[in-house]
C-alpha cells in the first residue's frame, strides 16, 4: 500500500539559520581577484590586442591605481575562465606585472557572451575596419540565433518586429546597408584584409573585391606586386565582373593593375625635401603651401597681363 503523505523536502542548515536578505545577496555578482593565469582570451575575439602607446598608458595607469573597472568573464569549461570584456585590461596588467585583477564571473551561454563582447569594444574612438567587420557579424549572428530565424531574409514572425540587422544598425548609429557591406569584407583573404586596415586599399574597392574567389584574391596579389599598384574603385567594380562572368585571369588582372590611373595623371607631387631649399628653415608645409600658391596666382595674372598685350 502506497502512502498517500507527499514527499517532504528538508530545509538545510544554511537555510534554517540564513535570513532572506542573506539568501537575496548571496545571488548578486560579486566582483573577484582572479589570477591572470586564469583568464583565457574569447574564442576568435575580433579586436586587436596591441602593445602600442596606449596600452603603454593603460598598463601605468594600473601600475599607479589598479585595474578601476573589472572585467566580465564566464567559467570555462576546460578550467579558468573565458574573458568576455577586458581583454585589454588583461594585457595592461600583465604589462604592469600584476599578478590577479577584478574580474566579475556570470553565467552566459555563447550568444550572450558574444554580444557582451562585440558591445563592451564597439565603444573603443578608433576601429580597424577588420574590427569592426568581424565584430559585426559575430553580433549579427549572435543576435539572429536569440531572436530565431523563421525564413532566409530573416523575416521576423511578428510583422510589427524588426529584422536584426535593422536592429543591430541602429545600436551601432550605422545604416543597414553599411553595416552589411562591412560585414561582406570578412570574406577578404587576411592579406587583403590586412590592406584595407593599413589603408592601402580604400573601403569601397575593398567591397567589391570580397566577390572575388579566394583563388582569385591570391592572384590579384601578384598582380598588385608585379605592378605596384593598388586597385582603384572602377578598377575593382571590372575585377568583380570579370570574375562573376568567369573570365577573370592572372595576366587580365596585371593589365588592369597596370593602367595609368586619372588621379594620377592629374596629380603633381613634390616632397618637403625638394620644396625645403627653396623656404627659409622657419617655414612649415602649411606657410610653404600658401606662398606657393600666391606665387602661381601672381604668374597666372602676369601670364594673362602680357597675353593682353
Amino acid at each position: 500500500m502506497k502512502s498517500s503523505a507527499k514527499k517532504i523536502e528538508l530545509a538545510s542548515v544554511d537555510d534554517l539559520f540564513s535570513t532572506e536578505e542573506g539568501r537575496q545577496d548571496a545571488k548578486l555578482e560579486k566582483i573577484q581577484e582572479i589570477p591572470l593565469s586564469e583568464l583565457h582570451p574569447f574564442k576568435n575575439h575580433p579586436f586587436k590586442v596591441k602593445d602600442d602607446e596606449a596600452m603603454m598608458e593603460t598598463a601605468d595607469s594600473i601600475k599607479q591605481y589598479g585595474v578601476l573597472v573589472p572585467a566580465i568573464a564566464r567559467p570555462d569549461p576546460e578550467g579558468g575562465y573565458e574573458l568576455v570584456a577586458g581583454h585589454r585590461r588583461h594585457r595592461a596588467s600583465e604589462l604592469a606585472e600584476k599578478e590577479t585583477m577584478p574580474v566579475i564571473v556570470r553565467d552566459l551561454d555563447d550568444d550572450a557572451a558574444t554580444i557582451i563582447m562585440v558591445d563592451s569594444n564597439l565603444q573603443r574612438e578608433s576601429l580597424l575596419p577588420s574590427e569592426r567587420a568581424f565584430a559585426y557579424k559575430m553580433k549579427l549572428d549572435a543576435m539572429k540565433r536569440q531572436a530565431g530565424r523563421p525564413s532566409k531574409e530573416n523575416v521576423s514572425q511578428v510583422g510589427t518586429q524588426k529584422r536584426s540587422d535593422q536592429l543591430l544598425a541602429e545600436q551601432v548609429g550605422q545604416s543597414r546597408n553599411q553595416i552589411q557591406r562591412y560585414i561582406r569584407l570578412t570574406e577578404l583573404i587576411p592579406e587583403l584584409m590586412d590592406m584595407v586596415d593599413e589603408k592601402k586599399i580604400a573601403l569601397n574597392p575593398a567591397y567589391e573585391l570580397s566577390f572575388l574567389k579566394k583563388e582569385e584574391q591570391v592572384d590579384l596579389l601578384d598582380a598588385m606586386d608585379s605592378e605596384q599598384a593598388t586597385p582603384s574603385l572602377s578598377q575593382a567594380q571590372r575585377l568583380k565582373k570579370y570574375s562573376q562572368e568567369g573570365h577573370l585571369t592572372l595576366d587580365m588582372m596585371r593589365v588592369i593593375m597596370g593602367e595609368e590611373k586619372k588621379s594620377d595623371l592629374d596629380r603633381v607631387t613634390f616632397t618637403s625635401d625638394t620644396l625645403r631649399k627653396y623656404f627659409p628653415k622657419s617655414y612649415t608645409p602649411q606657410r610653404m603651401q600658401e606662398t606657393i600658391i600666391k606665387l602661381l596666382e601672381q604668374w597666372q595674372r602676369k601670364r594673362q597681363r602680357d597675353q593682353e598685350r
